[in-house]
Order: structure tokens, then C-alpha cells, then sequence
């Protein structure tokens, strides 16, 4: 995705860990003429570093009323249903990192509507997966089974679901915390399920597509897997991820993942990590 305007109004929505990420990445991308505002809840203005921000709101007609040419949107599944349809509407260009949100088919239509009329663009970035395009290929042909394996360290569920299955705190060996499909699973853990999301809209879709997420004791790294069984072969893909350092929840390859589809959009190619 590239933009279509210059200059370029760039809104971050959420000041977690991946927005006050792309806040100081963003400004070392010197591209000319960007303006960057953060829409955030009134709890969590103050972690805002300003010093590159243009406008800082916590409402969302003030938001939109800013008119944005291009959001990220990267703080959970509210925003995808209640703010991103709106920016659509008005034709602002929208990066989607709460994939699992479109779990719930009609929030993926509504989005696809809001789009339509208005003229935004929807992107939704891989995260901490690969391999999406050659599952998408693989639809072509026919898909036979699609599962996806999602493995992380015991306290990265912690506030989850999965704290009724099992004593986290107490695991000593690997224990499975769901066993389902994907869009139960995007349901259930949103915070943590959103690979499973990717994959589902990349394959068979999310009634289709096994999942089976683990809490592992001993593991120091978001682990995730697809098995994929199609007319025209079989693949396998593993990837063992960091978790960003101040969230286990969240592999450092999505939060790269939404760096890469923003200097894209802004035509950047060769960036050096920060």
C-alpha cells in the first residue's frame, strides 16, 4: 500500500506498546511533511511522548473531524469495531493489526461497506506469521485441512480465558489452554489470538480452521505453526518469535510487521531497525 496524498496525516490509534513504538520509530523515517496525532484513552495520554505528535485526542468525532489520510490501528478489537468504519467512510486509508476482530462476520462487512462507499483502504498486516500467501495460493486449489498451533510462555496468558482451564503459575509442563476453531478462538482471546485470525482469512475461513493454543512453562518465545493440506501439496511453517519486552502477549515480529506496511505506505524501502 502507498499513499495517494502529500502531505501525509498519519493517526495512531492506541498508546500501547506497539503506538509509543511507532512514535519513535516514525519520526526517524524523515518523511516530509507529516503531521502524527495519537488517539488514545484519557488513561493513557500520559504516556504520549510529544515531542514529534501534532495532536493527541481521546474522542473520536475529534478524530475524525482531524481527517487522517492514513490510520494504524494497533490497541484492539473496540477501535476495528466502533472508530475504523468511521475513518473508512470519510476515505482514510486504514492498517488493521487487531486482525481477530474480523472474526465476527458482520464486522467484517460492515468494514467492507464503510470502505466501499467511502473509499478507504483496508490493510491488514501479517503480524507475527508467514506463509499467507502461499496458504492464499494453496485456496486456489482447494484446501483440505488448514491448523495453526500457537505456543507461548505460561504467564503470556495470564488475564485470559486460560486461567480457568489451569493454575498458570503452577504449570510444570506444557498444557493446552483451547481447542477449537479459529473464530471461537479470536473470540475468546483477543489479545492473543490474532494470528489465528490471519490465517483463518487467508485459508478456509474461520469455522474451517483448527486451532490449539498452548501455555508453555518452560518456553521463552511466541511459537506459532500452520500445517496446511491442499490439492496441490502440503506445507509446514514454525516460527519461534520474541515477545516485545514489555508485553509477552505480543510476538516483536507483529509490531515489525506494522512498522514495514507504514514505511510501504510511505514509499520507504532499506529501513535500519531503530
Amino acid at each position: 500500500m502507498q499513499r495517494t496524498d502529500n502531505p501525509a496525516r498519519l493517526a495512531i490509534l492506541g498508546a500501547g506498546e506497539i503506538g509509543r513504538r511507532l512514535l519513535g520509530v516514525i519520526p526517524l523515517w524523515n518523511v516530509p511533511g507529516i503531521e502524527i496525532a495519537v488517539f488514545a484513552r484519557p488513561d493513557s495520554v500520559a504516556r504520549i511522548d510529544r515531542r514529534f505528535v501534532s495532536a493527541v485526542f481521546t474522542d473520536a468525532t475529534d478524530l475524525i473531524a482531524w481527517k487522517p489520510s492514513v490510520a494504524v490501528e494497533c490497541a484492539g478489537h473496540h477501535l476495528v469495531q466502533t472508530v475504523v468504519p468511521s475513518l473508512l467512510a470519510q476515505g482514510t486509508d486504514v492498517v488493521i493489526a487487531s486482525i481477530g476482530a474480523l472474526a465476527n462476520e458482520s464486522v467484517r462487512e460492515g468494514l467492507r461497506a464503510n470502505a466501499a462507499s467511502g473509499g478507504g483502504r483496508i490493510v491488514l498486516v501479517s503480524g507475527a506469521i508467514g506463509g499467507l500467501d502461499a496458504l492464499a495460493a494453496c485456496r486456489l486449489a482447494g484446501l483440505r485441512e488448514v491448523r495453526y498451533v500457537g505456543t507461548k510462555p505460561a504467564r503470556a496468558w495470564l488475564g485470559t480465558p486460560a486461567e480457568a482451564t489451569c493454575d498458570l503459575a503452577a504449570l510444570r509442563a506444557p498444557a493446552v489452554i483451547f481447542d477449537g476453531n479459529a473464530g471461537e478462538a479470536a473470540t475468546r482471546f483477543p489479545k492473543n489470538a490474532n494470528v489465528a485470525a490471519a490465517v483463518a482469512l487467508a485459508g478456509a475461513g474461520f469455522e474451517r480452521t483448527q486451532v490449539r493454543l498452548i501455555a508453555d512453562p518452560a518456553s521463552t518465545e511466541n511459537v506459532h505453526e500452520i500445517f496446511v493440506n491442499a490439492a496441490c501439496g502440503t506445507f509446514t511453517i514454525r516460527l519461534q518469535n520474541s515477545p516485545l519486552p514489555e508485553n509477552p502477549k505480543t510476538s516483536w515480529l507483529a509490531a515489525l510487521s506494522v512498522e514495514a506496511e507504514l514505511a510501504s505506505y510511505f514509499g520507504l524501502d532499506g529501513l535500519k531497525a531503530a
